[in-house]
């Protein structure tokens, strides 16, 4: 059994265990649907290595007093972002007014609820793993200070920490506004986390070049 599997065991067995909403523990007990699982496996643990603050099937209330439940809730700290992975035959294909109405007014009401909403189409989970994995960055930095390696100085820190929030690719420049430093000290930090394989090059020669974060 993988480390990804035992992991998962755990978290799900933990969910189930830990759940007094009859609801929401059946949900679980039946386990999680092919595009959660996959989402899981590669997207999410490779890129967090961990399951903490994740609850799967998370049941919140709707305009009409209904229950409705996001695929995946991260509630660090008590602030609310929601992930669900949307299959394209459901979402796309076979998709008639009434589903998609209701599918506005879904995202409506997690909104208004103050949830940051994450919808992630499960063929970008098959053909574009990596750039979901930077998604995920920049999702998990709109709400914690995630951690960074030790040997890192203070600026090198944060620019690991603006690169996963920033989710593009971003210039010496860029950074240096955002650090309050010199262009000249922006490329010596760059280049450093370019040799320590924390940031790549994406593109450019000499000068002008654009950096980004390794997912992996």
């Amino acid at each position: 059994m993988s480390r990804f599997d035992l992991k998962y065991e755990e978290w799900l067995q933990s969910n189930i265990v830990h759940e007094t909403n009859h609801r929401r523990r059946e949900l679980l007990e039946k386990g999680l649907g092919h595009g959660t699982m996959e989402f899981l496996r590669s997207v999410w643990f490779p890129t967090v290595n961990n399951f903490d603050h994740l609850y799967p099937e998370w049941e919140v209330r709707d305009f009409n007093n209904g229950y409705r439940y996001v695929d995946l809730a991260y509630l660090p700290g008590g602030v609310k972002g929601g992930i669900e992975i949307q299959g394209y035959g459901s979402h796309a294909r076979d998709l008639d007014v009434k589903r998609f109405k209701d599918l506005c007014w879904r995202h409506c009401l997690l909104a208004l609820d103050g949830w940051i909403f994450l919808p992630i189409a499960y063929l970008s989970i098959q053909d574009e793993p990596q750039r979901c994995q930077q998604l995920v960055l920049s999702f998990i930095g709109k709400f914690i200070s995630t951690n960074v390696q030790p040997e890192l100085n203070f600026l090198e820190a944060e620019t690991v920490r603006f690169a996963r929030r920033l989710l593009r690719p971003f210039t010496p420049i860029v950074l240096a506004g955002h650090l309050r430093i010199t262009d000249r000290h922006a490329r010596r930090i760059l280049h450093n986390l370019v040799e320590m394989e924390i940031l790549f090059v994406t593109s450019g020669k000499m000068r002008y070049r654009m950096y980004c974060l390794r997912t992996q």
